[in-house]
């Protein structure tokens, strides 16, 4: 069994892996980053150029009282979020990075919520 020391640093090396790989597509636009813990899901936009945040969105923002907030609708909201916000931004082209995480479940559906917002990757 790894211990915590080992499993940390097995899911960062996968995070700089996925960052690197992104990095030949990104041709100055923002990046679009997922994280997503064990209540919320987390968007933002990242100008690396700049270094800084364009925008953020969050399901911890907007979370209702009793509702669960860890859930794929919850996710996809955030993306319809992070959409809107990356308009008023002036921004319509991104590159997403999923980060450490599987292109699945909630993070897939921060991804659909973007494009359905009008986002392209």
């Amino acid at each position: 069994m790894p211990t915590q020391k080992k499993l940390a640093q097995t899911r960062a090396r996968r995070g700089y892996r996925v960052r690197n790989r992104i990095r030949k597509f990104a041709a100055g636009r923002p990046r679009l980053t997922v994280f997503r813990s064990n209540k919320h899901t987390y968007a933002q936009l990242i100008d690396d150029v700049a270094g800084r945040t364009l925008a953020a969105a969050s399901t911890a923002e907007s979370a209702s009282g009793g509702k669960a907030a860890g859930d794929a609708d919850s996710a996809k909201k955030v993306g319809q979020l992070i959409a809107e916000r990356a308009k008023e931004a002036g921004v319509t082209e991104v590159v997403f990075d999923r980060g450490r995480y599987a292109f699945h479940g909630r993070v897939a559906a921060v991804a659909q919520g973007a494009r359905d917002g009008g986002l392209s990757f």
